[in-house]
C-alpha cells in the first residue's frame, strides 16, 4: 500500500452515493474513505484482523468511487494493492481456500471451462432442483451454478478473418476465457463486425486468461504470469492493436505496464501494445459499412469496469444510436454496480443478490426489448436476477446488435445463440 495515495483522500464524502456497499449497508468501513482509513490504520502498525479483512473483501472494486472523486484519489490501485496484502498476511479459513482454489483454478482457464459444457448442459434441467442441497453445503455453490448461462453451440475461429472491401487497419482479437466459452457468439459477432468495418482480424489460437481476474482479487504474481503470457501471444502474431470486448479484461489489459513496473523490460513490451475496447475502436476508425434498420427498443447496461475503470460511456451509445430504428433508453441509476464484479458474486452471494436484484428491477422498468451490456459478468448477473423475480429478457453484447445490423438481420434474432460460423457477409 502506497501510504502518499492514502493521503490524498481528503474524507470529504463524495465517494459514499457511488459506493455499492455502502448504499445497502450505510457502514462507514464498507465505504471507500472508510476503507482507505482502514488501509492508513495498516500502514501505521494495526495488524490486519479478520474484520478489517472482511471489509476489504465487501469491496466490489467496481471504481464508481474514482469518477465520483473530486480529489482523484487512485482508490484502484490503493484496493488492489491492499488485496495483495490481505492474501500475503490474512490466513483465511479452510472453506475459503477451498472455494477460490475451486474459482481461480477454473475461470482463468479456457480449456477447464470447456470440459464444463457438458455437464452445464446436462445439468440445466435438473438444477432447481440440486439448488436447495448447493445451499446447505455452500451458498457461494448455489451462486455459481445459478449464475451459469445456458450452453451455446461451441464457435470455432480461424487464425485469420480477412477485412470486407478496402482493408482500413489489422488488429488481434483477445477472444478471453467466459466470454470464448459461455458467449461465442459474442466473438464471431466482434470479428464479423471488424471485417466489415475493414479490419483484417487475427486471432491467435491456445490464447490463455488475460489476467483480470487475479489482479483483482489481489493474485499479483498470478496475474502478471498471465499478462506476461498474453504479451507475448500477440508479439508471435505480429499486431500492435488488440481489440478487447469484455470490459474486465479490457481494464486490466490496459494497466500490464503498471502491473509489471517491476520488470522494467516487460512493462516497455507492455506499452508496445496498445488494448482497445470494441467500442473504443470503432469510434476512432469512424464508420464505412452500411447500417441496415433494426427496428428494436434497447436497454443499455455501463459495465463498471468499461465506464469507470476505462471512461467509455458516450462510444458504446453512439454505435447503437447509429443504427437506424433502434430506440435506445438509459436504465435509472446506471453508474450502480449490477453486483457481478468479476468473481464478487461468487465470493459475495448475498451483497451481489441484493445489487442484482435492485438492477434488474431498475433494468425492467424502462419497457425496452433487449438489454445490451459489454461485460459477460454482467450479462449472467442481470440476467439471473431477471430469472428471480420470474420474468425474462433478452440479452445481447454491443457487437451482436451491430453485427445485426451490418449484416441487415432481424431483431428476432438478438439475444439467442448465434449460427456456427463467422463468415462476413
Amino acid at each position: 500500500m502506497n501510504p502518499e495515495l492514502i493521503k490524498d483522500c481528503v474524507h470529504c464524502g463524495f465517494c459514499l452515493p457511488a459506493c455499492p456497499t455502502y448504499s445497502l449497508w450505510g457502514e462507514e468501513m464498507d465505504s471507500p474513505r472508510g476503507r482507505i482509513h482502514l488501509m492508513k490504520q495498516y500502514v501505521e502498525g494495526t495488524p490486519m484482523t479478520p474484520e478489517m479483512a472482511g471489509h476489504f473483501d465487501a469491496c466490489l472494486g467496481c471504481m464508481a468511487c474514482v469518477t465520483a472523486c473530486p480529489s482523484g484519489v487512485r482508490y484502484d490501485v490503493l484496493i488492489e494493492t491492499t488485496r495483495a496484502e490481505v492474501e500475503r498476511v490474512h490466513p483465511r479459513p479452510w472453506t475459503d481456500r477451498a472455494f477460490r482454489a475451486l474459482v481461480f483454478g477454473l475461470f482463468p482457464y479456457p480449456r477447464r471451462l470447456r470440459a464444463l459444457r457438458l455437464p452445464l448442459k446436462l445439468g440445466e434441467r435438473i438444477m432447481p432442483r440440486l439448488r436447495p442441497l448447493l445451499e446447505r453445503l455452500d451458498p457461494r455453490l448455489a451462486a455459481m451454478a445459478e449464475l451459469a448461462p445456458p450452453v451455446s453451440p461451441r464457435i470455432r475461429l480461424p487464425g485469420l478473418v480477412e477485412a470486407r472491401g478496402e482493408r482500413r487497419a489489422v488488429v488481434g482479437m483477445l477472444t478471453g476465457c467466459v466470454q470464448a466459452e459461455f458467449f461465442p457468439r459474442v466473438n464471431a459477432a466482434t470479428v464479423r463486425v471488424l471485417a466489415l468495418e475493414g479490419c483484417d482480424v487475427v486471432i491467435p489460437q491456445g490464447q490463455g486468461c488475460c489476467g483480470a481476474l487475479s489482479v483483482h482479487s489481489g493474485r499479483k504474481e498470478e496475474a502478471a504470469r498471465f499478462a506476461r503470457r498474453t504479451i507475448e501471444t500477440f508479439e508471435r502474431a505480429g499486431v500492435d492493436t488488440v481489440i478487447v470486448n469484455a470490459a474486465g479484461c479490457g481494464s486490466s489489459t490496459k494497466e500490464y505496464a503498471e502491473l509489471l513496473a517491476g520488470d522494467p523490460a516487460w512493462a516497455t513490451r507492455a506499452r508496445a501494445l496498445r488494448f482497445l475496447d470494441l467500442a473504443e475502436f470503432l469510434a476512432e476508425l469512424g464508420p464505412a459499412a452500411e447500417r441496415h434498420p433494426l427496428p428494436i427498443t434497447v436497454a443499455y447496461h455501463d459495465a463498471c469496469h468499461l465506464a469507470h475503470a476505462q471512461g467509455i460511456r458516450s462510444e458504446p451509445r453512439a454505435l447503437l444510436a447509429s443504427v437506424p430504428g433502434l430506440k435506445l433508453r438509459e436504465v435509472p441509476d446506471a453508474a450502480m454496480c449490477c453486483g457481478s464484479a468479476g468473481t464478487y458474486n461468487l465470493f459475495q452471494p448475498e451483497a451481489a443478490r441484493d445489487l442484482g436484484d435492485r438492477k434488474a428491477e431498475q433494468v425492467l422498468t424502462v419497457g425496452a426489448d433487449l438489454l445490451v451490456s459489454a461485460n459477460p459478468g454482467c450479462t449472467m448477473q442481470i440476467a439471473s436476477a431477471v430469472r428471480r423475480r420470474g420474468e425474462e429478457i433478452r440479452v445481447a453484447h454491443t457487437a451482436e446488435v451491430l453485427d445485426a445490423s451490418l449484416r441487415g438481420l432481424s431483431p428476432a434474432t438478438l439475444g439467442r445463440p448465434a449460427q456456427r460460423g463467422v463468415r462476413a457477409r
